[in-house]
């Protein structure tokens, strides 16, 4: 049988700490929440590998390591309400989750949705709720949000999102424009007058669907 506490303590001594990853509240989440739960039940043994593990048709779990950097950049606190956006099956809300408030996970697909709420509910994430929707509009229902979190790459950041950012409220998520495999993860902050937008990290991380850029007229 699997000691999945010890390989969860691998995860974060081999892929994590190793790639800049020093908030000790971001490594105890880590350290706290079972992957495995997010996964299907025949690719648990791989729950922990450093790549992104497909979770259903074009939907992954993005890789350990990116979503670390990405969850320190965002800089969560205790008080702090939180939307991720493309939940999949919630690993990366329910990480949160040990870091805010309340964290609101959008997720369109409902199947995925179902799964997410068995597993908050196996690991202790009680202030997680999942919501089934367009992420593409965010969740503006408990908007503002002190910290978003996308859940895969996309090719640019939809206004309606950025929206919802409280004063001083940071977005974090890898962008990848054109065709290129390697994304930029940034850093969007709301600042008095607009937005300023930082790059962290290439990263090379499956897209969302949904998030394409919109077709350009051809004359």
């Amino acid at each position: 049988m699997t000691d999945y506490a010890k390989v969860r303590m691998n995860m974060v001594d081999s892929q994590i700490r190793p790639n800049k990853v020093t908030d000790p509240a971001v490594l105890s989440a880590f350290i706290d929440v079972p992957r495995e739960l997010f996964v299907p039940e025949a690719l648990r043994g791989a729950a922990y590998i450093d790549e992104d593990l497909p979770v259903a048709r074009n939907r992954f779990l993005m890789e350990p390591m990116v979503l670390a950097r990405l969850v320190q950049a965002a800089t969560v606190q205790p008080s702090d309400r939180v939307l991720v956006v493309a939940s999949g099956t919630g690993y990366d809300a329910a990480i949160l989750g040990r870091l805010a408030l309340i964290v609101f996970a959008v997720e369109p697909d409902a199947a995925l949705a179902d799964v997410g709420r068995a597993a908050f509910v196996a690991c202790g994430a009680g202030n997680v709720t999942t919501v089934v929707a367009d992420p593409t509009h965010g969740h503006k229902a408990q908007a503002p949000y002190d910290a978003i979190l996308l859940g895969g790459a996309v090719a640019d950041v939809p206004e309606a999102l950025l929206q919802q950012l409280t004063d001083g409220g940071r977005l974090v998520g890898v962008v990848k424009a054109g065709d290129g495999r390697v994304g930029q993860a940034v850093l969007i902050e709301r600042v008095p007058g607009g937005f300023s937008r930082r790059v962290l990290f290439d990263a090379a991380i499956a897209e969302l669907p949904g998030f394409e850029p919109a077709p350009a007229f051809v004359f």
